[in-house]
């Protein structure tokens, strides 16, 4: 896709890309059935997957969006109490092009009991559901959040009930570790302590628990010092009522990753215009394209902007030290100019008169005293019984909005300060992957808590401007 040139006319406060993001051509086309959106946290990748699936349903899509992480954002922003492992759907949602938003939060350990129920014989899913270890591991065992992860992108997928899947992953660098699922997974079940554990319920017998002594005098030695040995009565327990579903996770987890590197698939990355952001959207980039995954683009999210961009920050600070020194009003230089000025140094050609020097006091003659308020003639007095002010005093308002100028204008050089960093920021990493597509989306001034909120974000994720709309000609 070649990049739209008209985009590009807006001069310095465009942090130009390589290649644009076209956000609506990918959500509108039927191809497209899953777009996961992966980044670090703290980067706005739940409202960005939100307001993806907002954008796309009102476009006539039937949408899910699957957030992984537990916080209650997404919930919030589409005005839902709570979300749960079941898809949900969201009011509010224009349904005029006949399209629907549905979303749900992965409940981890749900969606480990619905696998388990729906594969094993009622006996065996009782024996498992109530077992210590089965409930230890679906609560929260190192990698299942990932597994399950996956499980139910495959479970969503299957049914084929929605159009469009927008998955919203994990903060941090775990959000690819759904990728490694499998391969953990299988690792997991090819362990030796697997094999062992699994061997008495495969020989059966006398043998087979000759077997299982061997084996368990090969662990009980270290392990059942360190966990104790009803714990190993639990794991084994557990391995044997599994043997029969371990074969279906691993099919079902090496079928999800194939899905993922299918062409209906696309993936985001999500940053902001940050260096460590920046890092970790080039590790992300750089992990799918060694996994073969699909990269639609980078959303650069947060881009800040001005409209009034012409004023360097060189300019606006030289003119905030002129406001705020009046001897030095319209010097372009500001105070450096006057100091190294030969007016300032005692020249002959000064055309400022010197001061005459005031005369010396007798020493005699005492000070009259300066007459208080009350015994001023009442001509000095406003009726109010205040002393007038006296023609020669500055002017106190004026001098205000010389100070509130310059104010602005520091804060104005701030801020072109910060753009001129983002840029810096945004260069190197497109020096980097200049073959990733770009939509940038601009710093709302608040939060976003309501789907008017999702929508302004879907807007601008489509039309791929920083700057706010107010600001543009």
């Amino acid at each position: 896709m070649s990049p739209d040139p008209a985009r590009h006319q807006e001069g310095a406060r465009r942090l130009t890309p390589t290649r644009v993001l076209d956000v609506d051509p990918l959500l509108e086309d039927p191809g497209t059935r899953i777009v996961v959106c992966c980044g670090s946290g703290g980067v706005g990748k739940t409202t960005t997957a939100a307001a993806l699936g907002l954008r796309a349903a009102e476009r006539g899509r039937k949408v899910v969006v699957l957030t992984i992480d537990p916080a209650r954002r997404l919930a919030q922003s589409m005005g839902i109490d709570s979300l749960d492992n079941t898809p949900r759907r969201v009011k509010g949602v224009d349904d005029s092009a006949g399209g629907e938003l549905h979303a749900m939060m992965l409940d981890m350990k749900r969606t480990f009991d619905e696998i388990v129920e729906a594969h094993a014989d009622p006996d065996r899913a009782a024996a498992i559901l109530g077992n210590p270890f089965y409930q230890s591991l679906s609560a929260g065992f190192a990698g299942t959040q990932e597994y399950m992860a996956m499980e139910k992108l495959g479970q969503l997928r299957a049914r084929d009930e929605w159009d469009l899947i927008v998955v919203d992953t994990p903060p941090s660098r775990s959000a690819l570790d759904f990728l490694d699922a499998p391969k953990r997974l299988g690792s997991f079940l090819d362990g030796k302590l697997i094999r062992v554990l699994l061997a008495p319920a495969k020989v059966g017998g006398r043998a087979g628990m000759k077997f299982l002594n061997v084996g368990m005098s090969m662990m009980t030695g270290v392990l059942g010092k360190v966990l104790g040995g009803q714990f190993l009565k639990d794991v084994q327990t557990f391995v044997a009522a599994m043997d029969s579903m371990f074969g279906g996770f691993r099919t079902r987890a090496d079928a999800t990753y194939k899905l993922l590197q299918a062409p209906g698939t696309a993936f985001l990355v999500v940053a902001a215009p940050e260096r460590d952001a920046l890092r970790e959207a080039a590790y992300f980039v750089e992990r799918l394209a060694a996994e073969d995954m699909p990269l639609a683009g980078l959303v650069l999210n947060r881009v800040h902007g001005s409209g009034a961009d012409r004023l360097s920050a060189e300019r606006a600070l030289a003119a905030a030290e002129n406001l705020e020194d009046s001897r030095i009003v319209d010097q372009d230089g500001g105070k450096a100019r006057v100091r190294n000025s030969p007016d300032t140094q005692g020249s002959s050609d000064s055309s400022e008169p010197e001061p005459e020097p005031e005369p010396e006091p007798d020493p005699e003659s005492e000070p009259e005293p300066d007459p208080q308020p009350e015994s001023r003639p009442q001509s000095d007095l406003d009726p109010d019984g205040m002393p007038e002010p006296s023609p020669e005093a500055p002017d106190a308002p004026e001098r205000s909005v010389d100070q509130l100028t310059a104010g602005l204008l520091r804060l104005h050089a701030d801020r072109m300060h910060l753009l001129a960093r983002e840029q810096r920021t945004r260069d190197r990493f497109t020096a980097r992957h200049p073959e990733v597509a770009v939509t940038e989306v601009a710093a709302l001034p608040g939060d976003v808590h309501d789907l008017a909120g999702l929508r302004e974000i879907g807007v601008r994720l489509a039309t791929d401007r920083p700057e706010l709309p107010e600001t543009q000609a």
